[in-house]
């Protein structure tokens, strides 16, 4: 099985993340984006090892994710690799309480990802429809869901109990289900082989940071909180989403006449570091702004780094003791400066940055950026790779 290989499908409601790995060793042959579906531009790139990117448009009419999966479908056969393809990987966003590990897909259990849609709307509906695409064409191989939440369904009822009527948990299922599963996982496990350790003897709190972000605290290899709660929208201020807030500012913007269309379009998509800077959802515009003296962009990189340093306190609670603090994601692993502005704010835990290992740890290099001798503990930068874990956890499921 050395040389078996994975197609790893991520089905969003209008684009579609694929790529054919080595389950073994992580190596991406072939890995693209299909994006725009559902209007006139709808089209797909892909590369190949070895070659230069390339792009097709996508026909107009019908299903653009059967018509993407299909071009994914040529794309394999002429790599002439069908023997080695054993098994097709999709990540699934929610699992509720009802799947805990990566799960083979038949009828039966699509519909119960179709049936916790409520709890994510804009991505398990979409999740369905790429996996019914790849079961079309790819038959005779297995089809394997791994969802996003469910490295947290180990964290204990006190964690992921809101303080709430136990009503709204038993006929609703509200509750902290938490996200960013397949990132907090990998970069754990790489973490604790960096520092000798086994996994379920390592104490961990992982920052993912990116357009969403989160942290979670792993106790043993075992995620024991997480920031992201019933959805996406908690913990963490993000690249267009507010993280915690009051609730009720959502009950006086609607007393105010705010539809609620306008209250979660607000906080979902106009929050964040766009709606503190007004200026943009992307951290390296801020801090190129930052460096021109704008002062919403100066409040936005201010109030992110606090949040993000703050959590990181916070979970020092549920932990016994610490091997160390792990940046990832997108920001994490390539953002000196909010990594930095981080640390500084960690000064009572006592990390002392080291400076050259910080500007080293960039553009896909992890290593060591900071140390405190008062824990024990190191902060270090690992980059992710959820592809990988989906294909790993997929090929256990390959006849």
């Amino acid at each position: 099985m050395s040389n078996s290989l994975v197609l790893v499908l991520n089905a969003g409601s209008s684009s579609l993340k694929f790529a054919l790995m080595n389950a073994q060793t992580g190596e991406a042959i072939l890995s693209g984006l299909g994006e725009c579906f559902g209007l006139e531009d709808a089209r797909i790139s892909w590369k190949r090892e070895g070659q230069d990117k390339q792009e097709a448009m996508l026909e107009q009419g019908g299903n653009h994710h059967e018509k993407a999966v299909s071009l994914i479908v040529e794309l394999v056969e002429s790599m002439d690799v069908g023997s080695q393809l054993v098994a097709i990987g999709h990540r699934v966003v929610h699992g509720g309480e009802k799947f805990a590990d990566a799960t083979l897909l038949n009828e039966e259990v699509l519909a119960e990802v179709e049936a916790l849609s409520d709890l994510a709307p804009l991505h398990n509906p979409a999740n369905v429809m790429g996996i019914r695409a790849a079961m079309k064409a790819f038959p005779a191989l297995p089809q394997v869901a791994v969802f996003d939440t469910a490295f947290h369904q180990t964290m204990p009822q006190k964690a992921f109990t809101g303080a709430i009527s136990n009503e709204l948990y038993t006929d609703y299922g509200i509750r902290r289900y938490g996200f960013h599963g397949t990132s907090h996982y990998f970069v754990t496990r790489e973490a604790a082989k960096q520092l000798g350790k086994q996994v379920e003897e390592a104490n961990f709190i992982s920052v993912h940071l990116g357009n969403g972000a989160s942290v979670c605290a792993v106790r043993n290899g075992q995620s024991v909180d997480t920031s992201m709660g019933f959805t996406p929208l908690s913990g963490l201020m993000m690249g267009t989403r507010c993280g915690d807030l009051d609730p009720g500012i959502i009950e006086f913007l609607l007393k105010k006449g705010w539809s609620q269309e306008q209250v979660f379009e607000a906080l979902n998509k106009k929050s964040g570091f766009l709606g503190v800077s007004g200026l943009t959802s992307d951290a390296r515009g801020i801090l190129e702004a930052m460096e021109s003296g704008h002062e919403g962009a100066k409040l936005a990189f201010e109030v992110f780094t606090y949040r993000v340093a703050k959590y990181i306190g916070s979970y020092m609670i549920p932990l016994d003791s610490i091997d160390a603090i792990i940046f990832t994601g997108g920001i994490g692993e390539n953002s000196l400066p909010i990594r930095r502005e981080i640390l500084k704010n960690l000064k009572l835990l006592g990390f002392v940055e080291d400076e050259a290992g910080n500007e080293a740890a960039r553009f896909g290099n992890g290593g060591v950026i900071a140390k405190s001798d008062m824990l024990g503990a190191v902060a270090i930068v690992i980059p992710t790779n959820e592809e990988f874990v989906i294909a790993s956890q997929a090929a256990g499921f390959a006849k």
